[in-house]
């Protein structure tokens, strides 16, 4: 993807190809990714449940559990260093330290015989190497950098004694510790209610502001890529299928499973007296090990031609910086 900004790009992901070898079949999770990220800003990765979100992040760090995963294909470029052509010595290296990541659920990602603090200090001594004094003090600081408070108390509290959101931001100080060029949010506010969606997201852009980081936003919820995002990627069964940056993205979409996705946003200056049905997109995600002939949402696409269910489109640029795999466009 050509861009105005590819002399800062920080990490490019290049014909990425992550499957899954089962007793089943091959499932295809990941099946030919290009994307960029930039220095400095924060790409959305949308699509729904089962689409290749999480997978692609996990390939990134190396951490797509083998067997039965691997990455059979692609580059990953680092400040142009190949992560997959790495050490496990070497990514070790990498990972926690230039990249990190807030996974989905932080109660399964905290390990629950630790306290908070020494979970946080362990990053600090492993890749920074204090001592366990200036470690914890330094965790003390992350506590107060991601607004917990009562630091002094909080780190030496155990996950299971914080709430849901307290955990989050936990999870955001371990993954700022050691002042990462990329930080990786799966879906970071998926387990928190809506007020504290807000202000886990209005951190992270103040420490995106302060670090200088980069953020790759995992996430099925447009409105939270409405709000953080710089440049979106689109994503269904495996594919990229549209990426652009944020305007055009919500004034333009061009892919009609984008269309479909925003057609599902509550709209404030669309309410009637009329009480409608929430709007859907009928079928579901294909199952990777048996994706459908020709273009992968032909199946639930309102605007289906018959050489959709027989060709598979190409990603093309619709218009400058913006593209779309579709032959509704070209």
């Amino acid at each position: 993807m050509k861009n105005s900004l590819s002399n800062n790009t920080l990490l490019e992901i290049k014909n990425l190809k992550t499957y899954f070898f089962l007793s089943d079949g091959v499932s295809r999770a990941v099946d030919g990714v290009d994307v960029k990220i930039f220095k400095g800003k924060t790409l959305g990765l949308v699509g729904e449940s089962g689409c290749g979100k999480s997978v692609t992040a996990l390939s990134i760090l190396r951490l797509v559990p083998s067997p039965p995963g691997k990455i059979v294909s692609g580059e990953i470029l680092f400040n142009n260093q190949d992560l997959i052509k790495l050490s496990a010595e070497e990514i070790r290296k990498i990972r926690g330290n230039k990249i990190s990541m807030i996974f989905q659920e932080p109660m399964t990602s905290l390990n629950p015989v630790f306290t908070v603090g020494d979970q946080i200090a362990e990053v600090f001594r492993l890749h920074k190497g204090l001592s366990k004094r200036e470690s914890l003090q330094e965790a003390k600081r992350m506590l107060e950098l991601v607004k917990i408070p009562a630091p002094e108390q909080r780190i030496k509290e155990y996950p299971h004694q914080m709430s849901g959101g307290m955990r989050q931001r936990v999870m955001i100080a371990m993954a700022l510790s050691c002042d990462p060029d990329l930080l990786i949010a799966d879906e970071p506010t998926t387990a928190v209610d809506v007020t504290v969606q807000a202000q886990i997201l209005e951190l992270m852009e103040n420490l995106k502001s302060n670090f200088n980081s980069s953020i790759l936003m995992i996430t099925h919820n447009l409105s939270v890529i409405a709000k953080i995002a710089d440049y979106v990627a689109v994503m269904y069964a495996g594919l990229i299928m549209e990426y652009a940056d944020i305007n055009e993205i919500f004034e333009n979409p061009q892919h009609p499973y984008l269309m479909s996705l925003l057609k599902l946003i509550p709209r404030l200056d669309k309410v009637t007296e009329t009480v409608e049905k929430l709007k859907v997109i009928e079928g579901t995600v294909p199952d990777p090990l048996h994706y459908p002939t020709g273009c992968r949402f032909h199946p639930r696409c309102e605007f289906v031609m018959d050489r959709c269910k027989i060709e598979e489109p190409e990603m093309k640029e619709i218009k400058e910086n913006h593209f779309a795999r579709c032959f509704l466009r070209y």
